[in-house]
């Protein structure tokens, strides 16, 4: 089922409910205990509806608006289809009534709700929900959300991810270069065409491309390595052995991350912190493998493992183990958010996926750009998102309901 929204009626609407002019965020914050009801217990969701934008140039991305009895909206996006499908079919109508501000109570309650809420779909939805509640909070307070989980960085260093860019070696070599002029002090990049079944051969191609890269950033550049769950324990040991020299920054996701036991021995066989995380679904995950001594960086993803407010669980179980938080980086506005509300010691980075956050953000008019390697933190309320009605073409709300 699809609704249509008169683009001028919903860009008004947008405006009206403090999502800003037009559709950007005013930054204008709804007065504790004012309005409506006049009572911050009175503070209810009235309605979830999932948006659809399509672009002049029919480009499409997803976005969760929260309404309230107040002025107090939430937006948060691109989310994934997947996720959109869930909040919609499992999610949207137990919000309504919901006290928004109540994010723990509510998040405790969906997740006991499903006896499939370990996993998948389901607990990608409730981030998407987490997160449109995080950032409804942050306008209703005024306040960033790293604000108001006690942050203060006003900048995060941000790491270069480098899937996609050729690694034929005078273009390795030259993209490498050209990344650190634009202060990229840390680099990521991918060994995925090789693997097991490459024999020796392969481990060789894939510690040259090692060489390669620290031989043109020298020695002051971190390295990292994504293995995109392509080797076994064999590969993987033998590749640690021959690039140790060069000083990774750490090696990711070797393995599927069902395989624990192939994390803790490799962990145990290298100097090279081992990395994984991105299809964490929850802290049980991140404290299996922290307590098995199995990873030293944690990269749960907060548009998949349970939200804002699980991705900060995470970081209290890692600040205990001496190990790191890097989020995942499929998407920026939420990961951005907590990692500057953490020690640097705990969230040092954040991964920034170049070529895919050129165009992600195709619909806000403040899209996340690092200078000289650093992600500024938005000072407007929530996570600072600010739609731009000219790239709008089309506004509807979509479902997934069963007729």
């Amino acid at each position: 089922m699809v609704e249509h929204i008169k683009r001028r009626s919903f860009l008004a609407g947008l405006a009206a409910a403090g999502v800003g002019p037009q559709l950007g965020g005013s930054g204008r914050a709804v007065a504790v205990g004012s309005g409506g009801n006049g009572k911050l217990g009175d503070l209810k969701i009235t309605k979830a509806e999932i948006l659809q934008l399509t672009g002049k140039n029919k480009r499409r991305a997803l976005y969760l608006k929260l309404h309230t009895n107040e002025d107090a909206v939430g937006l948060y996006g691109p989310i994934d289809n997947e996720a959109a499908m869930f909040v919609d079919r499992f999610f949207k109508q137990g919000l309504i009534g919901q006290d928004p501000l109540a994010i723990e109570a509510y998040w405790d309650k969906m997740f006991r709700a499903s006896r499939h809420s370990r996993g998948s779909h389901y607990i990608m939805a409730l981030s998407a929900v987490d997160n449109a509640l995080w950032d409804l909070r942050g306008r209703f307070f005024g306040l960033p959300v790293y604000r108001l989980l006690g942050g203060s960085r006003k900048k995060v260093r941000a790491y270069a991810s480098c899937l996609g860019f050729s690694q034929e070696p005078s273009a390795l070599q030259a993209k490498a270069r050209q990344l650190k002029r634009q202060g990229y002090r840390h680099q990521k990049w991918f060994l995925r065409d090789r693997g097991p079944s490459h024999g020796p051969e392969g481990v060789e191609a894939d510690a040259k491309v090692v060489r390669l890269l620290r031989e043109a950033v020298g020695d002051d550049v971190d390295l990292m390595f994504d293995a995109f769950w392509e080797w076994d324990l064999q590969y993987a040991l033998a590749w640690t052995r021959r690039v140790e020299q060069y000083r990774p920054r750490w090696i990711e996701e070797p393995f599927q991350t069902a395989n624990l036991d192939a994390f803790i021995e490799l962990s145990r066989e290298t100097s090279i912190p081992v990395a994984t995380g991105e299809h964490f679904y929850g802290r049980w995950d991140v404290h299996k493998f922290l307590k098995a001594d199995a990873i030293m960086v944690v990269q749960a993803d907060p548009e998949w493992c349970g939200g804002v407010s699980e991705l900060v669980k995470m970081c209290t179980l890692a600040s205990v183990h001496g190990a790191n938080v890097i989020p995942h980086g499929h998407s920026i506005h939420a990961a951005l958010h907590v990692v500057a509300s953490q020690p640097v010691e705990i969230c040092p980075l954040v991964e920034y996926l170049i070529q895919k956050m050129d165009t992600y953000y195709h619909f806000e008019k403040h899209q996340p750009r690092p200078v000289d390697g650093m992600l500024e933190l938005p000072e407007g309320p929530g996570f600072g998102i600010e739609l731009d009605e000219s790239k709008i073409a089309d506004v509807r709300a979509v479902s997934w309901q069963q007729s």
